[in-house]
C-alpha cells in the first residue's frame, strides 16, 4: 500500500512540474516544419523522418497538413529528446499537452 501511495505522489509531483514548465514563457507550443525541427534536435531531415516512423505519434509529435506537408510539435520533440532515457517523464508531458487542448 505504501508503494502505491509513493508512486502516486511521485506521479502527481511530476505532472505538476511538467504543467508548470509547459505554461512558462519560452516553452514552445509551436508547430514547426522539418527544417526547423531537425535544427532544434541537431539532426538531418532524414533522421527526423526515421524518428517519426519509429518513435513518435501522429497527432502528438507531428501532424500532416496535407500529403506533402508535415509539422512537428516543437515543445514535445524537445521534451522527447530531453527525456529520451525516461519514457515515463515524456509520457507525462504528452498527457499534459493533451489535457491542454481546447477539445478536452
Amino acid at each position: 500500500m505504501l508503494c502505491v501511495s509513493a508512486h502516486y505522489k511521485k506521479e502527481h509531483i511530476m505532472t505538476s512540474i511538467i504543467k508548470k514548465q509547459i505554461s512558462e514563457p519560452g516553452v514552445s507550443q509551436n508547430w514547426v516544419n522539418k527544417n526547423i525541427a531537425a535544427k532544434i534536435l541537431g539532426i538531418s531531415t532524414h533522421t527526423l523522418k526515421l524518428y517519426r516512423k519509429k518513435h513518435w505519434t501522429l497527432g502528438i509529435h507531428f501532424q500532416y497538413l496535407n500529403s506533402r506537408t508535415i509539422r512537428y510539435h516543437e515543445g514535445l520533440i524537445r521534451d522527447w529528446f530531453a527525456n529520451i532515457a525516461d519514457r515515463q517523464a515524456h509520457q507525462w508531458a504528452i498527457q499534459v499537452y493533451l489535457a491542454s487542448l481546447l477539445s478536452n
